[in-house]
């Protein structure tokens, strides 16, 4: 088994624990009605997506997400949460020495032994979630489990749908597929780019991801026999009758989405391993990226 395989099986007990730690990290992570922008890079800015969707959907006030290099100047936030798996991504670390002493900032880390303990003015640790893959799974998927645990939007079906996840086998077919296209609505649109990288980086696969109603304005013009397009979440009206008509092989998304994207991780390594590659040793990648300085 490899790495990425056995930190991703490992995800429904991950999230169980993060969930009923939620409560105990409350002071740390964003309140009620603050402005908030949440940063990340590569899975973690993807993450960052999908959890200021749930936030700003949920009412608790406006949220932003933005790849950390991408911070805008100038712009005024009473928080910034920042999603870093290492602690040591540069870009990551460069915005919170930038906003120190000026805007408030949490960090959630997998390594407490790194820069970002100082570098946040408050840090959640899930080191039980950390992983010695360079793509990440369960670690993201933590992350965000804890945050919608704190907004009230995580119940223990969430779970349940992610053990579903992991012992049924995938539609027949898929694997075989030469093109993937990964859809969502929402803060579903954050894991359908998460899915997309999952599939590039594990096993070299031409991948693509759009909000849901995009879809037809042009990108289903590649839809044709030999394709999947996967849904995760609740598909438009007539969209999945439109896939087929193409030939393409539509995924619905009957489980919770994050249990859906568990799915297309299990799916990254089946591709992998049909294609001979290794997802441990992902093309050109490291498990962190930091930047030299002069």
């Amino acid at each position: 088994m490899t790495h990425v395989e056995d930190e991703l099986t490992s995800q429904p007990e991950c999230w169980t624990r993060a969930s009923a730690a939620a409560a105990h990290h409350s002071d740390a992570l964003p309140a009620a009605g603050e402005r908030v922008a949440i940063v990340g890079c590569g899975t973690s800015y993807f993450m960052a997506q999908a959890v200021a969707a749930l936030r700003e959907g949920a009412g608790q006030g406006e949220t932003d997400a933005f790849a950390a290099s991408e911070f805008p100047r100038g712009r005024s936030y009473d928080r910034v949460v920042a999603l870093t798996r290492s602690g040591t991504t540069t870009e990551v670390l460069d915005l919170l020495g930038r906003l120190k002493g000026g805007t408030r900032t949490t960090a959630l880390t997998a390594d407490p032994a790194t820069p970002v303990m100082t570098a946040a003015d408050e840090v959640v640790v899930l080191d039980f979630a950390d992983e010695r893959s360079v793509v990440q799974t369960r670690f993201a998927t933590t992350a965000l489990t804890l945050l919608r645990a704190h907004l009230g939007l995580h119940t223990d079906a969430v779970v349940a749908d992610a053990r579903t996840a992991l012992s049924t086998p995938l539609p027949d077919g898929l694997v075989a597929c030469t093109q993937f296209t990964f859809l969502g609505r929402g803060w579903t649109v954050g894991l359908a780019n998460e899915a997309g990288l999952k599939m590039r980086e594990a096993s070299l696969a031409w991948t693509e991801a759009y909000p849901a109603m995009e879809y037809r304005h042009g990108p289903i013009s590649i839809t044709t026999h030999g394709t999947a397009t996967w849904m995760l979440g609740e598909a438009p009206e007539g969209l999945a009758e439109q896939v087929r008509e193409t030939g393409g092989l539509w995924v619905p998304g009957a489980l919770d989405p994050l249990a859906e994207l568990v799915r297309v991780q299990r799916l990254a390594v089946a591709v992998a391993a049909a294609r001979g590659l290794d997802p441990d040793q992902p093309r050109h990648l490291t498990r962190s990226v930091i930047l030299d300085r002069p």
